[in-house]
């Protein structure tokens, strides 16, 4: 099975010593968002763990107890974009200090496990299409060495994060704009060795060089495992998503970046509500076990092709 770590919070940058901890015992518990009774218990064994996709915007605190993962396998999925505190209130300094972070974390685990996401793009009157420019290109050069993909998005407005961006006053760009937009991406990450890919676009960008991405991605796991894995495309997910079949473990309304872009947080309050329920030697990320909850082990396997080995 993939782990997806996580989709719905930041663990590595708020939880890494919750997950540590659950990777040490062996198992943690997922609730079911549809049905807060429905409890998953996921085995956390490296035997069935093909592979485990981290998402964030701020690794610091992970980097180093990341040899407690010195048996799985492992990518992360690192978010640098060029806004401010307005958009991303709760993320330090990327010129000061996520620049340096995102090297840090390549030089130690290798720079193909470490994907640059400058998604998702949102134009105002602050930032324009000629300051995405600016601000790729600044992150593009600095990154160039460290990391071999960036994964670009527009934002989607679902309407969560419409309550969440009132007041930005987000342009929507036209068809046209975001192809002349996306071109000089993909030139600028041209020059800096870089490939280019999208994330659930609706748009097709092959045109001008470059191919629907996903996430959690076939091709890389294969080739971190040194094997083929067998698996479908996440049912759970958007139709355009390209994702492979995973488990997530992150909860809703638990991260504190703050972003107002987000799509995982629905409330502030509840936010701060389900913080304050955060136990690290918990095997649930927030909350704990009532007397109405019911655990169900998952039923979880191994995706690698048993009748393959290794790569011809």
């Amino acid at each position: 099975m993939i782990l997806s770590v996580s989709r719905r919070t930041d663990i590595p940058n708020y939880y890494s010593e919750w997950f540590i901890n659950r990777i040490k015992e062996g198992f943690l518990y997922v609730r079911n968002p549809m049905n807060a009774h429905q409890i998953s218990k996921i085995n956390l064994s490296p035997d069935v763990i093909d592979c485990i996709v981290f998402w964030t915007k701020n690794p610091t605190k992970m980097i180093n107890q990341l040899d407690y993962l010195k048996e799985y396998a492992y990518y992360f999925q690192f978010t640098l974009t060029g806004y401010g505190k307005d958009i991303e209130p709760n993320i330090p300094n990327k010129r000061k200090e996520l620049i340096k972070v995102f090297k840090e974390l390549s030089q130690k685990i290798g720079k193909e496990k470490v994907i640059w996401r400058y998604d998702p793009i949102l134009v105002n009157k602050k930032y324009t299409v000629e300051y995405h420019l600016r601000a790729f290109e600044e992150i593009a050069n600095s990154l160039s060495d460290y990391t071999e993909k960036v994964v670009i998005s527009f934002v989607d407005l679902y309407a969560k994060t419409q309550r969440n961006t009132m007041g930005l006053e987000i342009e929507k760009l036209m068809h046209d704009d975001m192809f002349s937009l996306v071109k000089r991406m993909v030139e600028i990450a041209s020059k800096n060795k870089l490939i280019v890919e999208t994330c659930a676009e609706e748009i097709n960008f092959e045109d001008i060089g470059i191919n629907q991405g996903s996430c959690i991605d076939k091709k890389l796991i294969e080739k971190l495992l040194g094997c083929k894995i067998v698996g479908e495309k996440d049912k759970n997910q958007r139709g355009e998503c390209r994702c492979l079949e995973s488990i997530e473990v992150g909860t809703y309304n638990t991260c504190l970046n703050g972003c107002k872009y987000c799509y995982a947080n629905f409330s502030d309050e509840k936010v701060k509500e389900n913080v304050k329920l955060y136990d690290v030697n918990s095997p649930l990320l927030s909350g704990k076990l009532g007397p109405n909850d019911k655990i169900t082990d998952r039923k979880v396997k191994s995706l690698k092709d048993s009748q393959m080995s290794f790569f011809d």
